[in-house]
């Protein structure tokens, strides 16, 4: 695979003007200082899609898409970054050469090789095994699923003996060493021996996008917990980063993707000839999957679990789709649990249809919280308004979530004004949504979330805020340190803005080139594009730059001591406490920036 410096990819965007590359694909209106037009990336009527040839990135106000343009050749042509660098080096008369990798990269790259070819032979070993006579056991289990023939080879699917070390001594015949066997995450080493993580399971191999088996996930024969067990995350498995089945759905020409629980949901669609059914890897939808099914569609039907667990499951999904800019849809499964019960039991017409009549995920979210109250209750129909309202902030869009509001107002029988004022109001009292168009928000709020999400979106004020005006990063680099930002992207990011700054210069796009993945270059993109600062004035600002600025040193403050190992560094993170406490010498003040 080419590798490419930092300075090559540099040298590529800068020779790719945003506005002329974007221009050949959608038709640009100048306004201001940036251009405008129909976002390619969602349906639209009003342009939302920005482009700022200064700070050359884009951005669509209506998806959140968003990135240089880099990240717009990988999302528009569905290009992996090494496709998009070439032709773009190509649109500019570019000759890229391919960097030699030094040792350790060297090294790097075989280990992944190495345990490609590794995962290959394990799935061949465990196909073979089903396929034998000791593996009669994993055959009847997926002959009483409905599982054909002509499926198991589609899919690769296999079992696991009952050995304990089957698939170590295969492995170690075929000359690897345990070194490089531990990174495969297929076996538990330890001081009583070497044993392999499956036993006494079906196996379905885990592929990547270019049907490369890159972990394995297996199904307990028996009543042994757990019931399901995934690899381990290796060099070559994320479980955030991929979906069962994607190598797959991705080829078909339809124009959404089937989203559901688990393995056998997926393997029942495909063999019904629903082949765009996907599924996340034994742990909950992740923004990341989200980010990686709109490269390939705007529409996603959930086909969850009906019971409980199920519908908890759709609704934490639900606002990333939407985040990512994908409209979902739910699929209504009763009187069967998931779609493989359905199919057996009402066939592929039936489901097709079922699939027509989809339910809006809004009206999803809505159907599940009005079960919540009983709206003959004057107080418990009170609750359900403010419900409502609150869910309606999650469109950042004015026109759309007037839209939704109108429309929720009449599917309850809801006072429309009354609706729309506790939407104002909550927009109001929370800083965090981005419904922005009408909503003003005072500074006092930024820290009203808390945990993990609320922090993210503190950071992504702050950067944007020092991309915005960089003349407050002098001021603020002595309290709020590259350090003090934690997780990815935002402590990378952070590091490499802080030392643009320090070098005198602001290239955003280029620390959005540095990462190769599209939906992170859209995730930076969007940290540099979040702007809470449009609707306040000088003072309102000033006040929530300062909450601001005390609310991500404090979290940071309180990490470090929980995560201390040295009590040495207590002394100093005492007296940064202390200095959080008389904040008159911490003022930060805009007429500086």
């Amino acid at each position: 695979m080419p590798w490419y410096t930092d300075e090559q990819i540099e040298e590529v965007r800068a020779a790719n003007d945003i506005v002329n590359v974007i221009g050949s694909y959608v038709k640009l209106k100048r306004s201001g200082g940036s251009y405008t037009g129909l976002c390619p990336f969602h349906n639209e009527k009003t342009p939302s899609f920005s482009v700022n040839p200064t700070r050359q990135m884009y951005k669509c106000f209506g998806c959140g898409a968003g990135g240089s343009v880099i990240t717009f050749i990988m999302e528009y042509e569905n290009y992996t970054f090494q496709e998009a660098m070439e032709a773009l080096a190509e649109r500019a008369g570019i000759t890229l050469k391919k960097r030699e990798m030094d040792k350790e990269h060297k090294e790097q790259e075989s280990i992944r090789m190495q345990l490609l070819e590794i995962n290959r032979k394990a799935g061949g070993y465990y196909y073979a095994k089903l396929k034998s006579p000791q593996g009669k056991t994993g055959y009847e289990y997926l002959a009483s699923r409905g599982i054909t023939d002509e499926t198991i080879r589609h899919f690769g699917l296999g079992y696991a003996g009952q050995g304990g070390g089957e698939l170590y001594r295969f492995l170690r015949h075929e000359g690897y060493s345990d070194a490089i066997l531990k990174e495969t995450g297929l076996f538990k080493m330890d001081e009583r021996g070497v044993y392999d993580k499956f036993f006494n399971r079906v196996i379905f191999p885990i592929m990547d996008v270019n049907s490369r088996v890159i972990g394995f996930g297996g199904r307990v024969m028996g009543d042994a917990k757990p019931k399901y067990l995934n690899s381990p995350e290796t060099k070559l498995f994320d479980k955030s980063r991929n979906l069962f089945g994607l190598n797959y759905a991705k080829l078909g020409k339809n124009k959404n993707m089937i989203l559901c629980e688990g393995y056998i949901d997926v393997i029942a669609l495909q063999q019904a000839g629903f082949t765009n059914a996907v599924a996340s890897l034994g742990t909950a939808f992740t923004i990341q999957q989200a980010g990686i099914i709109k490269r390939y569609t705007d529409e996603v039907l959930l086909t969850y679990d009906s019971d409980q667990a199920g519908r908890k499951a759709a609704l934490r999904a639900i606002p990333m789709l939407r985040q990512a800019g994908i409209n979902a849809r739910v699929v209504n499964m009763e009187p069967y649990k998931d779609p493989d019960e359905f199919i057996k039991g009402l066939g592929a017409n039936e489901f097709r249809k079922r699939m027509e009549e989809a339910e809006n995920s809004f009206f999803f979210e809505t159907g599940m919280a009005r079960k919540e109250y009983d709206v003959s209750d004057p107080e418990q129909n009170t609750k359900f308004y403010h419900a409502v309202a609150k869910m309606l902030l999650e469109f950042e869009d004015k026109v759309q979530r007037e839209n939704y509001l109108e429309a929720v107002a009449a599917k309850y029988a809801l006072r429309r004004d009354d609706l729309k004022s506790l939407v104002i109001r909550y927009g109001t009292s929370f800083p965090g949504n981005t419904a922005t168009a009408d909503i003003r928000r005072p500074a006092a709020a930024i820290k009203n979330k808390e945990g993990n999400k609320g922090i993210s979106y503190s950071y992504k004020l702050l950067l944007s805020l020092i991309i915005e005006r960089p003349g407050l990063y002098k001021q603020i680099k002595d309290i709020v340190q590259a350090k003090d930002y934690f997780g990815e992207p935002y402590s990378q990011v952070a590091r490499m803005l802080y030392g643009q700054l320090e070098e005198g210069r602001l290239e955003p796009a280029r620390i959005i080139n540095h990462f190769s993945e599209a939906d992170v270059q859209n995730t930076v993109a969007d940290i540099f594009q979040t702007g809470f600062a449009a609707d306040m004035g000088n003072d309102e600002l000033e006040k929530a730059l300062n909450e601001l600025v005390i609310h991500i040193k404090e979290y940071s403050i309180d990490k470090r001591t929980r995560e201390l190992t040295d009590l040495n560094e207590l002394k100093g993170l005492i007296q940064e406490k202390k200095a959080l406490q008389t904040p008159a010498k911490l003022h930060i003040y805009l007429k500086d920036g």
